[in-house]
């Protein structure tokens, strides 16, 4: 039996289709939470938007922020550490 190009299965494609698939079901979760958050903490419609829209963002860690070496080279008259 002679097999069509249509039979042969191309399993690259799945998986970007399956990745695809994946992070839209992570951000809708994602999203439909700080939606609930948002709601239960009563703000208005922007406040709303903007929770929504920044659902996506971690927050920094402690050692993120302290002891971290600063580098502002776009600012010469901050002193360095």
């Amino acid at each position: 039996m002679a097999r069509s190009e249509r039979d042969v299965i191309d399993f690259a494609a799945m998986e970007r289709e399956l990745r695809g698939s994946i992070e839209a079901e992570r951000r809708y979760e994602r999203e439909n939470e700080a939606k609930l958050r948002a709601a239960s903490q009563r703000v208005n419609y922007n406040q709303f938007r903007d929770l929504v829209l920044s659902s996506h963002l971690k927050p920094l860690e402690k050692k993120d922020r302290d002891g971290a070496p600063r580098k502002q080279p776009w600012n010469l008259v901050a002193p360095s550490n």
